[in-house]
């Protein structure tokens, strides 16, 4: 077999960190991220997390066809501890037509922005439509960027933020108070910010990886966005809260019930979670009923490379609209077979 060299593409784009920083638009991440659970979503198109690991340097690698979109790819993360921990993010993109690459994208900031958009694709149908009481647990990025895409899904009625730090979670109620235009409250306990909140951001990590919520402070029918436990060891919600729930809702559901430490720790106190759980596509595409007026319903991201490589087309569509990043001066040879 012969490799025989295509017509040259168009030059592939490179966007910096810094072109991602300038670019970063959460309504267009949103659509994007909806957009993908509304298509085809399996294990074929996703097919989870790939691994490789020395001890000393370790390459994890998610890749994805989505179902919309002109593009697939993947995201690598890429780390050594070889002096401390270092950790690099890249996302490659190509197009489904012709296999060229078409872009490659600094991940680092990307994994925020699409983690802060699926929650926002998963709260829009899982909270009523009316004002909401929210308390967030957090006053860090996550937590930022989180408060920021649910106001642009959900009516706030007003805010209670709790952060160990004082200063923290006085500056986070003062940055949001003015943006979102209702009462934000600074409150002395994560206890304090979820007691009869609709809706609970859960977005701060244990220090001892135990949870960051009671089960008794949630009310019967409150909305849980739970971002923070997203490997086996670690903590965020507690078995007895899950097992109140009447549906877990999951971007990936083999890789939350599996490899969260929230489900893995229920599951071990004999909550059923498989019944439980239903992916973000069935929810989407009305395959599983919601009823957001009564139960508890809980949200839990691992997160996927389907996140990343949609969010991260959207940036290059959007880059490529205000002649921002860099074009490359080459590429790489794409060959008929």
């Amino acid at each position: 077999m012969t490799n025989d060299p295509q017509t040259p593409a168009a030059p592939p784009m490179f966007l910096t960190d810094a072109d991602v920083e300038r670019l970063s638009d959460l309504p267009r991440a949103i659509a994007a991220v909806r957009a993908a659970y509304r298509a085809p979503v399996d294990d074929g198109r996703n097919p989870g997390r790939i691994f490789a690991d020395s001890g000393r340097e370790w390459m994890r690698v998610m890749p994805s066809v989505p179902g919309s979109g002109r593009l697939f790819g993947a995201k690598s993360i890429n780390g050594t501890f070889a002096d401390g921990l270092r950790v690099s993010y890249l996302i490659s993109l190509f197009d489904k037509e012709t296999a060229d690459l078409v872009a490659l994208v600094d991940g680092n900031r990307v994994t925020g922005l699409r983690t802060a958009a699926t929650s926002a694709v998963a709260t829009e149908v899982l909270v009523p439509p009316r004002a909401l009481r929210v308390g967030v647990i957090g006053s860090g990025f996550e937590a930022q960027s989180h408060t920021a895409a649910l106001a642009l899904v959900a009516q706030f009625a007003s805010v209670a933020v709790y952060s160990p730090t004082p200063g923290n979670r006085e500056r986070f109620a003062a940055r949001f108070a003015e943006s979102l235009g209702v009462p934000v409250q600074p409150v002395e306990s994560a206890e304090e910010a979820a007691r009869d909140a609709d809706l609970i951001l859960c977005a701060a990590r244990s220090r001892n990886e135990t949870p960051t919520v009671a089960a008794e402070w949630v009310s019967g029918h409150a909305t849980v966005v739970s971002i923070g436990s997203t490997t086996p060891r670690q903590r965020e919600l507690p078995a007895d809260l899950l097992a109140r729930a009447d549906l877990i809702v999951a971007d990936t559901v083999d890789e939350v019930v599996n490899g969260s430490g929230d489900l893995i720790a229920a599951r071990e106190a004999g909550v059923d979670v498989d019944a439980l759980t239903a992916s973000l596509n069935a929810v989407l595409l009305q395959e599983r009923t919601v009823d957001t007026e009564r139960g508890i319903r809980i949200y839990k991201s691992t997160g996927s490379g389907l996140q990343d490589v949609v969010v991260a087309e959207a940036l290059v569509d959007l880059a490529r609209e205000r002649g921002i990043g860099t074009v490359l001066p080459v590429g790489i040879v794409t060959t008929r077979k």
